[in-house]
C-alpha cells in the first residue's frame, strides 16, 4: 500500500471496526456500492463525496478524513538528530516491514524491534558498527515481523527478547512499569492491543544531545492511519490515545509499515482521532 491509497485503506478499516455495511458507506458518501468500492481499492474516487457524512457514519475526524484524500502526507524527518538510530526495510510476499536497530554510542550495545522478514541487513549494520546485539524487543508476533527471529537468535545465541505474547516464556514476558538501561538509553514498555492480542509501544528516551523520545509502536499507529482491528477497534482507538498519542509531540512514531511520523503530526491529521 502506498499513501497514495492511504484513504481507501482507511474508510475500509473504519467501515469494518464499526461493522458498517458497504451499501450504508456508500449512501453515506453518495456513492454506489461499486465506486465505494474501487475507492477502497485505490484511494481515488472519481465523483465528489459527502466527507462528513461517511466520516460521521465511520466514527473518523471529516476534516482528517478529506485532508488525506487531498494528498496530506508526513513531513520529511531527518533521523541524523538520533545517531545510533537505524530503520531497516525488508519486502517479500507484497509487504515491506519495518524494523529498528539503535544503540549506545560509547558502550555499541544495540536493541533490536522487530526482525522484519531478512536479517541480512541487521547483521550487516551490527558489523559496520562494532556492536554487540542484547536485546530484541517485539512489538508484536504477526508472521512478517518475527520472519527472520530464528536467524537472529542462531547467529546471536545470547540475545534476550521481550514481548507481550502469553506463549514466551515468563523471563521474558515485559511487565508493567519495567524499564531496561542499555547504554544511557532507557527503554519502557507500554501495552497497545487491539490490532494485535500482544501488541505493545516500546519507548526510548534520554538521547544524546536531548534528542525527543522515540516510540516504537509496531502496527498500533501508522502515518494518517492505524492497525486493523475488526473485532478490537475501539480497544485498539483507546489503548493508541492513552498510551502513545499522549506522549510529548516531538516525539518521533516508528511505525511496522511506513515512514516515520511524530506525535504532533499525528494528533493533527490521522481520522481515526
Amino acid at each position: 500500500m502506498t499513501l497514495e491509497d492511504h484513504v481507501g485503506d482507511v474508510i475500509r478499516k473504519a467501515r469494518l471496526m464499526t461493522n458498517v455495511a458497504p451499501e450504508a458507506a456508500a449512501a453515506a458518501a453518495g456513492l454506489t456500492t461499486a465506486d465505494l468500492a474501487a475507492l477502497e481499492d485505490s484511494g481515488r474516487a472519481d465523483k465528489h463525496l459527502n466527507w462528513a457524512a461517511l466520516a460521521a457514519l465511520l466514527s473518523l475526524h471529516a476534516g482528517k478524513l478529506e485532508g488525506l484524500a487531498n494528498g496530506w502526507l508526513p513531513a520529511e524527518i531527518d533521523l541524523g538528530q538520533w545517531r545510533e538510530l537505524r530503520k531497516i526495510t525488508t519486502c517479500e510476499e507484497g509487504t515491506t516491514v519495518n524494523c529498528h536497530l539503535l544503540w549506545d554510542e560509547v558502550t555499541r550495545e544495540a536493541a533490536l524491534f522487530d526482525t522484519g522478514w531478512d536479517a541480512r541487513l541487521i547483521f550487516e549494520l551490527i558489523e559496520q558498527n562494532q556492536l554487540q546485539l542484547r536485546p530484541l524487543f517485539i512489538p508484536h508476533t504477526h508472521r512478517d515481523h518475527i520472519a527472520a527471529i530464528a536467524a537472529i537468535r542462531e547467529k546471536f545465541p545470547k540475545v534476550k527478547l521481550h514481548s507481550n505474547t502469553k506463549r514466551a516464556p515468563v523471563d521474558q514476558r515485559n511487565r508493567a512499569n519495567d524499564f531496561i538501561h542499555l547504554g544511557s538509553l532507557r527503554i519502557t514498555n507500554r501495552d497497545t492491543p487491539g490490532h494485535a492480542e500482544d501488541g505493545v509501544t516500546y519507548v526510548v528516551g534520554n538521547w544524546p544531545e536531548d534528542a525527543p523520545s522515540v516510540a516504537i509502536v509496531g502496527d498500533a499507529i501508522f502515518a494518517g492511519s492505524m492497525g486493523g482491528a475488526k473485532d478490537f477497534g475501539d480497544l485498539a482507538k483507546a489503548k493508541i490515545r492513552e498510551q502513545i498519542l499522549t506522549l510529548p509531540l516531538a516525539t518521533l512514531v516508528c511505525p511496522g509499515h511506513g515512514p516515520v511520523t511524530t506525535v504532533a503530526e499525528q494528533r493533527a491529521h490521522n481520522a481515526f482521532f
